[in-house]
């Protein structure tokens, strides 16, 4: 009986429960996530995953309702007006009602307000006398900038221009952290922030009064799924006992400048709160090269597993394409629909079927990959000289055989050349696939984003565009290979 129970308890503990825990591609967003999977670690009750740097709220919130991940730090601002959209709901009990009935719950306040405000250079201040949002209506024509998700929020751009009975001219659309770059820049003036934003200070902004009280509370909690309290009990208690009521704005704004000023990392500013002591600055070299390698091997993960289904369903089509006008012309039609959808958009779609991570980015990059190999195929196949074919029946070969012997070599070079192409394409469009939590080199490309970094985005732009390059090369050798000498391109 010792020994069964010696061997139950081995493998109850080899079968431990994973916490997974999210967070959005902003920088307060990662460094309370990285506080939680500390606090989490050092608890024990589960392994801690790391799912940050999920995009805006949709995507997040999809894979916290999927199970993708178990909690994220979120506001009572968003929660209400963006995911319940009812923003007479302001009192944590009646928020938290609505959010049961999702299978969702939320903390209480961690203690810091983070709302919404917009804000100007202190030299404009001066210059065009402007201290309220109400002002806005003499100075319309002030270029601003603002993240995609405020400007289609439920409590964003629109409702604000409603709600103060102005309409700004010169309105841009980018990311956030790109709309302080605008900024500086002197491209815009006039920028969305966040109550307890770094960059407030270090770019010298001033906030316009929310003078007719637009802006609802932005009160920080973690938004979890309802069975967390069974599954991590321990784990639950603990974070409400070491984070509630714990992080005001003064030391939230703290936590952003040791990142976004300091250069501190997510990690070391997590510490920082967690233990209370000066940390040193990070010493690892500018280049961090077991970072880049990992997520070069994540990249070409996804970019090799997609073109080979993308190869083995597209080649069939385009064969298919080429021996029926009719059927030819909408395969082509419909992958070239799939081809114009926009990459967020098709992750965002597949994510409630696949969920986060590489499943649907990978299904994501097959579907793109299809086009150039449909109709490579079905170019190189229809292009072919009618004697040629005729020439192939006429020596008695089946309808297989001359598919295998003549035409699929003739059409050898505008096959690799689809090939190819859907190959360097998806090198690129795989970076985006960060965004829904399936690594590769965009997950550096989207943290140097969120911090303003440009060395830490060139990062990641830089060995995708080497990536790309390589694969270029990889494919001008598996030309000799597969493309008959008499028709390879001198």
């Amino acid at each position: 009986m010792k020994i069964l129970a010696i061997f139950i308890l081995l493998m109850s503990s080899a079968q431990a429960k994973t916490l997974k825990v999210g967070s959005k591609n902003f920088t307060e967003s990662y460094i309370l996530a990285e506080i939680v999977a500390q606090i989490a670690e050092s608890v024990g009750e589960a392994d801690v995953e790391r799912r940050f740097g999920l995009g805006g709220t949709g995507i997040t919130f999809q894979a916290l309702t999927k199970g993708e991940i178990h909690l994220y730090p979120e506001y009572t601002g968003t929660i209400s007006e963006s995911i319940l959209k009812d923003s007479s709901l302001k009192d944590y009990k009646r928020l938290n009602e609505k959010l049961a009935n999702q299978n969702l719950t939320m903390s209480e306040s961690l203690g810091f307000n983070n709302t919404y405000a917009l804000a100007i250079k202190d030299s404009l201040l001066r210059e065009l006398n402007l201290s309220k949002l109400s002002q806005l209506n003499t100075h319309n024509n002030i270029p601003a900038a603002f993240s995609h998700e405020f400007m289609k929020r439920g409590d964003g751009l629109v409702k604000l221009q409603r709600h103060y009975g102005f309409k700004l001219k010169d309105v841009k659309a980018m990311e956030h952290s790109l709309a302080y770059q605008a900024l500086e820049d002197g491209k815009v003036d006039l920028v969305e922030v966040y109550s307890t934003d770094a960059k407030i200070e270090k770019y010298k902004l001033i906030i316009l009064e929310d003078d007719l009280n637009f802006f609802p509370a932005y009160l920080s909690v973690l938004l979890a799924n309802s069975n967390l309290k069974e599954e991590f009990p321990q784990t639950w208690q603990v974070l409400e006992s070491r984070l509630v009521g714990k992080i005001d704005n003064k030391t939230m704004t703290k936590l952003n400048a040791l990142v976004e000023l300091d250069g501190l990392s997510f990690s070391q500013a997590a510490r920082f709160f967690l233990e209370g002591k000066q940390i040193q600055k990070n010493l690892l070299p500018a280049w961090n090269w077991d970072r880049i390698i990992l997520r070069t091997k994540e990249h070409l993960k996804l970019v090799i597993l997609s073109l080979v289904m993308a190869i083995f369903i597209g080649l069939p089509l385009g064969i298919i394409a080429s021996q029926n006008k009719f059927i030819g012309q909408f395969l082509l039609s419909l992958n070239g629909v799939i081809q114009t959808i926009p990459s967020l958009a098709l992750l965002c779609l597949l994510i409630p079927f696949f969920g986060i991570g590489p499943k649907p980015a990978i299904i994501a990059l097959f579907l793109y990959a299809l086009l150039p190999i449909v109709r490579g195929t079905h170019a190189g196949l229809v292009s072919i000289d009618i004697k040629l074919k005729e020439s192939a029946q006429l020596m008695g070969l089946s309808k297989f055989q001359r598919l295998r012997f003549v035409l699929l070599p003739l059409a050898s070079p505008s096959i690799m050349s689809g090939i190819k192409t859907s190959a360097i394409i998806n090198v690129g469009t795989a970076t985006l696939a960060a965004f829904i939590g399936a690594g590769g080199l965009g997950q550096i490309i989207v943290t140097g984003l969120a911090l303003n970094d440009q060395d830490m985005i060139l990062q990641g732009a830089i060995p995708a565009g080497a990536l790309a390059l390589v694969v270029h090369a990889g494919f001008e050798l598996l030309d000799k290979l597969f493309v008959p000498v008499a028709l390879r391109r001198n």
